[in-house]
C-alpha cells in the first residue's frame, strides 16, 4: 500500500461514523474491495465482510471477527448493531443506532457476574 493511499483510509478509519456501510459508499467513495479493509482497521482485527447483495437470503450488511463471530450488521435503512466478545466467546458489548447499549463481565467459568445498560440498570455479582 503505497503512503499516499494509507495516509487516505486512516484518515477515513479515524473520521468515518456509523452506519459505515453506508457512509464508506455515500460519503468516502470505497469499493466494496476496500470495506474489508478498513472494518478490519475500525474494529482492529481481521474482519471479513458479507454484503446483502451477495446473499438474497441476508437483510443486512455484516462483519465477522475471525471466530466467524457477528460483530456488526446494517440494515439499508442506516440502522446498525455492534458486539464485541471475550477471549471466551461471551458477548460482552452491545450497542445500536437507537442509543441503547449493554455491557457484561462473565468470571472464568462463563457465569454473568456483572450487567449495565444504558437505561441505568445494573447488577454487580463479582
Amino acid at each position: 500500500m503505497n503512503k499516499k493511499y494509507e495516509r487516505y483510509i486512516n484518515y477515513i478509519v479515524n473520521d468515518i461514523k456509523p452506519p459505515y456501510f453506508k457512509n464508506m459508499g455515500e460519503n468516502y467513495g470505497l469499493s466494496e474491495k476496500e470495506y474489508e479493509l478498513v472494518l478490519g482497521k475500525i474494529f482492529n482485527q481481521p474482519v471479513s465482510v458479507q454484503l446483502s447483495f451477495e446473499n438474497p437470503l441476508a437483510e443486512s450488511n455484516k462483519v465477522f471477527n475471525k471466530n466467524d463471530r457477528p460483530i456488526y450488521y446494517e440494515d439499508s435503512d442506516g440502522d446498525w448493531e455492534k458486539r464485541e466478545y471475550d477471549q471466551y466467546g461471551n458477548k460482552i458489548y452491545y450497542e445500536n443506532s437507537d442509543g441503547y447499549w449493554h455491557k457484561k463481565e462473565y468470571d472464568t467459568n462463563g457465569k454473568l457476574i456483572y450487567y449495565e445498560d444504558s437505561n441505568g440498570n445494573i447488577i454487580d455479582n463479582r
